[in-house]
């Protein structure tokens, strides 16, 4: 199994867990982590002096990229040195493990040639790569939970229904059934998007009364993101959704009913005694009409296993024990990886938003609501946005490299004090260089004229642009021109040697000739 980068929300998990008293197995099966990960990211945070007594307000943005900082394993292949023993022994593992041996048989043959390896690698060790663990397997039944306690939850498929055209869509279902009192709800859907599946829990808690502590849910791709019997990797989306509603999440384990087995026989159910056979006019009608399903029969139904009532074993024994409603609506994140471009700017949701331009080429976590865009960059928050339409663009001027932030960001204010700043003619001339209709399409001439400053100083600039005003020609070529031509004046008088003696001129009488003589 390759190594998985532990993500931001599940390190917040991991530590709100332990903040609430839990332990470091519940915290890590909460988080969907190993019990070892989580023991890392506990003992990092109680490094940084997070107090376990002072409440989930320490869990800042900041906090958690100091804990990711701390916790940084170095497995390029993606597993440890005992991973790497084993393959050593790989050959007489799969023969033991085709013997019959058992995994703990095996660890301590392993012990005896001098190999010691955790029991828990040892057994993921035999089941990926030695084929252990693949032989049919007894069921057995397992007690109801205590009552509002779980709710299990699942997709079944219902049939054609018009989506309001002229056409017909494949309708889903995502029921919730109640583990002790076996009430349910059905929602209708067309789409098993996060976001469709995300509008079905918040109807089925307003119609429950309440948010169940415990959510037991299929491994639907809407919510695991990557399966796993052991560690199912939850969506970022629906974990942050978890923690907002309070409620935690036990994914069943990949193609095992029975670890869903409540929801499993309702989905039946609801097929043929709900959908079948009925006509529905679209979306809408089919969702209210499955509400009042669920209330007027199925609730009041007398169940095969409990002997009761549904929805009277529900409001007499669970729905006092629910959480309370949450007071304000989801704001529903979407996360994405997207990479840093060479114009230091990545794309969320088809809308460019700049990272900080030492991070160019490499690959950041962004998460976007409706208000803002967080960009993560191994765990350590670096950039927020206000949230940006499709099309649009939000530039922050510390992103970009030092002297490009003028131009990128079109800044003629910061370009007319630049040119200023050399001279009052220099800053004059610039100033009606960017005096047009489209200022920013003659940004170039400015930055010409900022080049002609370093290439033959601000007095000659000064002088020219003084010259070329006075004459109402604004051109910066002109300005090239001129200063180029008084150097060239300039060398040419330079090269012209003066005589070293002055003779003086001779006339044909004496000064005394022109003497005036008084009368």
């Amino acid at each position: 199994m390759a190594f998985r980068e532990v993500t931001v929300v599940q390190v917040r998990e991991t530590l709100r867990r332990w903040l609430q008293g839990k332990g470091e197995r519940p915290a890590a099966r909460a988080a969907g982590i190993s019990r070892g990960a989580a023991r890392r990211y506990i003992a990092a945070a109680e490094t940084l002096g997070v107090d376990r007594a002072g409440g989930e307000a320490q869990l800042t943005d900041e906090l958690i990229g100091q804990v990711c900082e701390l916790v940084r394993p170095s497995r390029p292949d993606g597993h440890g040195a005992s991973w790497r023993s084993l393959l050593d022994n790989e050959e007489d593992i799969k023969q033991w493990v085709k013997d019959g041996l058992t995994a703990v048989k095996i660890g301590v043959l392993l012990r005896r040639r001098g190999v010691d390896v955790p029991d828990r690698t040892l057994s993921r060790f035999c089941l990926e790569r030695c084929g252990a663990g693949r032989r049919s397997r007894t069921t057995v039944r397992v007690d109801d939970p205590p009552p509002g306690t779980e709710c299990q939850v699942d997709f079944g498929r219902l049939g054609l229904v018009p989506d309001g055209t002229d056409r017909q869509r494949v309708c889903h279902a995502l029921v919730f059934t109640a583990c002790w009192s076996r009430h349910q709800f059905v929602w209708p859907t067309f789409s098993q998007a996060i976001s469709s599946v995300l509008e079905g829990f918040e109807a089925a808690w307003r119609f429950f009364g309440g948010v169940f502590p415990v959510v037991i849910p299929d491994s639907m791709k809407a919510i695991i993101e990557t399966a796993d019997n052991v560690a199912p990797h939850v969506n970022d989306t629906f974990m942050e959704y978890a923690q907002s509603r309070g409620f935690a999440i036990d994914a069943a384990r990949i193609r095992t009913p029975t670890d869903k087995p409540r929801v499993e026989r309702t989905i039946h159910y609801v097929q043929h005694n709900f959908f079948a056979g009925e006509t529905f006019v679209d979306l809408a009608d089919i969702r209210r009409r499955a509400e009042i399903w669920c209330t007027e029969t199925a609730g009041m139904r007398i169940h095969g296993t409990t002997c009761c009532r549904p929805i009277e074993a529900f409001r007499a024994s669970e729905q006092s024990l629910l959480r309370p409603l949450p007071a304000e609506p989801f704001d529903t994140p979407h996360w994405a990886e997207p990479k840093v471009h060479r114009d230091f700017h990545v794309e969320v949701l088809r809308a460019l938003y700049s990272a900080p331009h030492h991070l160019r080429g490499l690959r950041v976590r962004a998460r976007a609501d409706s208000t803002q865009v967080k960009l993560f960059y191994r765990g350590e928050l670096v950039r927020v946005h206000p949230r940006k339409p499709p099309g649009q663009r939000s530039t922050n001027r510390d992103d970009l490299p030092t002297g490009t932030e003028v131009y990128a960001t079109r800044d003629l204010d910061t370009l007319r004090r630049q040119a200023a700043g050399h001279g009052e003619s220099i800053g004059a001339y610039a100033a009606a260089l960017l005096d047009t209709p489209l200022p920013w399409t003659k940004m170039r001439q400015v930055y010409r004229l900022l080049g002609l400053v370093k290439k033959w100083g601000a007095a000659r600039v000064e002088l020219a642009c003084a010259s070329a005003l006075d004459a109402e020609a604004v051109d910066v070529n002109l300005i090239s021109r001129m200063i180029e031509r008084a150097k060239e004046t300039e060398a040419a008088k330079a090269e012209t040697p003066l005589p070293a003696n002055v003779v003086p001129g001779r006339f044909e009488r004496g000064p005394e000739e022109f003497k005036v003589v008084g009368r």
